[in-house]
C-alpha cells in the first residue's frame, strides 16, 4: 500500500482534504483579507472539496480511474464557492486532464506534468492574475515538483512532497508580494488552503498522516495581523457566482463584458459547463451577461460591504445553535448551553427560520446541524447571516452524538476561531451509528431487508440486519468499538423496547469493561437508538 494514486487513493485524498480543511477552515477564514476581507475563504474551500467528495461517493461500482478524475473535477466545479474555491476546482480539472487518461497510476514525472498543466489552467482562468495569491503558490508547487521529477528515480511520493514543500515556502513569501498582505502581516488565505490540500495528498500517498494540519498565520517577523488587518472594503459591492451552460466561443465575450463591469473575475470549466465568479456593483448586469452567453443557474449574489463588522462595533454575544427534531435531544442540547432550532421529523427547518435564529443569537455563532440533510441548509443560512456582519461557523456534525461531543468542549471564554476548531475536532473524532426499522423491502450493503427488520448503520452505511433491536445494537457497538474507543454515548429513542439501556449497559460492562458509558433519553421518533463512540 502507499505511493499510489489510484481510484481508491483519489477518493481517500478527497475525503482527507475535506476533513483537513474542515479542521483548519476557521484559521484560514481568519487570514482572509484579499480580494475581500470577508472571512470565508477556508469555508469556501472546505465546501468546494466536500462537493467533490460527494460526487465521488455517487460513482457507480464499476467506475474506473478516468471516471473518478472526471467526477472529482466536475463535483468541484459544480460546488465551487468563492474565488479560491473556483480556482481550486480548476486545479482538479488540470490534474484530471493529464492523469485521467493514463493506463497506470502516475509516477513522479506524470504528476509533475499534471500539476504544471493545472497551474497553467488556473492562471488562465483569472482575468487579471495577482502575485502573492493561490496562483503564485500553485506555480511554485508545480515548479518544485517538476524540478524534483527531473530525476528518473523520483517516485510519486517524492514529487508530491516536493510540491507541498514548494507550496509552503511560497506561502511565506506571499506576505511580501501583496501590499494588503504586507500591511496586515498575514499570508494569503487561499494559498494556505491549497497547502492544506497538497499536504493531505502527501499524507494519502505516503500513508503518513499528521496529527494536525498547520496553517501559519503570518510569515516570520510580520506584524500582528489583528492590529493591522483592514476592516473595510473599497470596491464593487456584490459577489456574483453562477454555473453557466454555454458554448465555449460565447465565454470569451462574456469575459470581456464582466471584466468591464467589475473585478476578481474567474471563469473556469469547459465542454459547455462553466463556473463564473465576479465582483461587481451592478449584479443584475452580471447576470444579464450570463443570460446573453447561455443558461445560468444556481445564481448566488452576496452583498460584500455588509459582511465585515466595524472594528469597534459592540460585541452582542456568542452562541451555539443546535438543530433537532426530538424533545429529549432538544433538552440535552439546551442543558449544554445551546439554543435549539426545532425541525419536523424527516424535514430540514426552513432556511429563513434557521437564518433568523442565527442572527438573533449573537454576532459570533456556531451552528450544529446534527443531520446530513441539514448541513447544506445550515451553510446557506450561515451565508445569509454573514451578509449582516455576523461571524458564523458551521461545525459539520452529521449526527446528534457529534453535536453533543462538540458542545462538551465548547468554551465561550476562548477566542471564537479557537473554539470552533476545538468543537470541530471533537465532532470529527466521534464515530456515529444508529438503528432504524425498515419500512419496505430494499437491498442494502448488508443484504436484502424486509419491512420490520432492524437495520444497524455506522456512518450512514448499513452493516447488519436483524430481527431484534438489542441484538442489532450489540453487533453495532462491538463493531464500532473494534477500532478502539473510550466513551460510548447511547441515546434512547421514543419507541425503543423497554429495558434496552440496561441490556446494552450490561453488554458493554462485560464485553468492553474499559469503556465509559453515557445513556440519555433522546425521544427521537425514527431511530430506536443513536450511538456515539469517542
Amino acid at each position: 500500500m502507499g505511493e499510489v494514486l489510484d481510484m481508491a487513493a483519489i477518493r481517500r485524498w478527497c475525503r482527507g482534504a475535506a476533513k483537513a480543511l474542515g479542521s483548519t477552515r476557521a484559521e484560514i477564514d481568519a487570514l482572509n483579507v484579499f480580494p475581500v476581507p470577508d472571512g470565508d475563504t477556508g469555508t469556501n474551500l472546505h465546501l468546494t472539496v466536500i462537493a467533490a467528495a460527494e460526487a465521488l461517493d455517487e460513482l457507480p461500482d464499476g467506475a474506473g480511474v478516468p471516471d473518478t478524475w472526471r467526477a472529482l473535477a466536475r463535483g468541484a466545479l459544480l460546488g465551487a464557492r468563492g474565488n479560491s474555491g473556483v480556482i481550486l476546482s480548476e486545479v482538479f480539472r488540470g490534474l484530471a486532464d493529464v492523469l485521467g487518461p493514463l493506463d497506470a497510476p502516475p509516477g513522479g514525472a506524470a504528476f509533475a506534468s499534471a500539476l504544471e498543466h493545472a497551474s497553467g489552467l488556473a492562471r488562465g482562468a483569472v482575468e487579471h492574475p495577482v502575485e502573492g495569491t493561490i496562483l503564485s503558490v500553485l506555480d511554485a508547487a508545480a515548479a518544485a515538483c517538476t524540478s524534483a521529477a527531473e530525476s528518473s528515480a523520483t517516485g510519486l511520493a517524492e514529487a508530491a512532497r516536493a510540491a507541498a514543500s514548494g507550496a509552503r515556502e511560497a506561502l511565506h513569501r506571499t506576505t511580501g508580494q501583496l501590499d494588503v498582505l504586507a500591511r496586515s502581516g498575514v499570508v494569503d488565505a487561499g494559498a494556505a488552503g491549497l497547502c492544506v490540500v497538497l499536504d493531505a495528498l502527501v499524507a494519502e500517498i505516503t500513508e503518513e498522516y499528521p496529527e494536525r494540519y498547520e496553517v501559519p498565520a503570518r510569515a516570520p517577523g510580520a506584524p500582528d495581523p489583528v492590529q493591522e488587518r483592514p476592516e473595510k472594503r473599497n470596491g464593487p459591492g456584490y459577489e456574483v457566482i453562477y454555473l453557466l451552460y454555454a458554448q465555449d466561443e460565447a465565454v470569451h465575450t462574456l469575459r470581456e463584458k464582466l471584466d468591464r463591469l467589475g473585478d476578481s473575475l474567474v471563469v473556469v470549466g469547459g465542454d459547455g459547463l462553466w463556473n463564473v465568479h465576479v465582483h461587481v456593483d451592478d449584479a443584475g448586469a452580471a447576470i444579464e451577461a450570463g443570460l446573453a452567453a447561455g443558461r445560468p443557474h444556481r445564481i448566488r449574489v452576496t452583498y460584500l460591504h455588509a459582511r465585515t463588522r466595524e472594528p469597534h462595533a459592540p460585541h452582542t454575544g456568542r452562541a451555539v445553535i443546535a438543530v433537532t427534531a426530538a424533545d429529549g435531544l432538544a433538552a440535552l442540547f439546551e442543558e449544554c448551553g445551546a439554543r435549539v432550532v426545532r425541525r419536523d421529523p424527516g424535514l430540514a427547518p426552513p432556511l429563513a427560520v434557521l437564518a433568523e435564529a442565527i442572527l438573533a443569537a449573537g454576532d459570533e455563532v456556531t451552528v450544529l446541524p446534527n443531520e446530513p440533510e441539514v448541513l447544506s441548509l445550515a451553510e446557506a443560512a450561515a451565508e445569509r447571516a454573514r451578509e449582516a456582519g455576523a461571524r458564523i461557523a458551521v461545525v459539520p456534525a452529521k449526527a446528534s452524538v457529534q453535536g453533543m461531543a462538540a458542545l462538551a468542549v465548547h468554551d465561550p471564554l476562548r477566542r471564537f476561531a479557537e473554539d470552533v476548531i476545538e468543537m470541530t475536532r471533537a465532532a470529527g473524532a466521534t464515530r456515529f451509528g444508529h438503528l432504524e426499522v425498515a419500512g419496505q423491502e430494499a437491498v442494502t450493503s448488508a443484504g436484502p431487508c424486509r419491512p420490520g427488520d432492524v437495520l444497524g448503520l455506522i456512518e450512514g452505511g448499513v452493516v447488519t440486519i436483524g430481527a431484534g433491536v438489542a441484538e442489532v445494537a450489540r453487533h453495532v457497538l462491538d463493531r464500532m468499538l473494534s477500532g478502539g474507543g473510550e466513551l460510548a454515548t447511547l441515546i434512547i429513542g421514543l419507541y425503543a423496547p423497554p429495558g434496552l439501556a440496561a441490556v446494552l449497559e450490561g453488554h458493554l460492562r462485560d464485553a468492553h469493561p474499559d469503556v465509559e458509558v453515557g445513556v440519555y433519553d433522546g425521544g427521537q421518533e425514527r431511530y430506536p437508538l443513536l450511538i456515539g463512540i469517542e
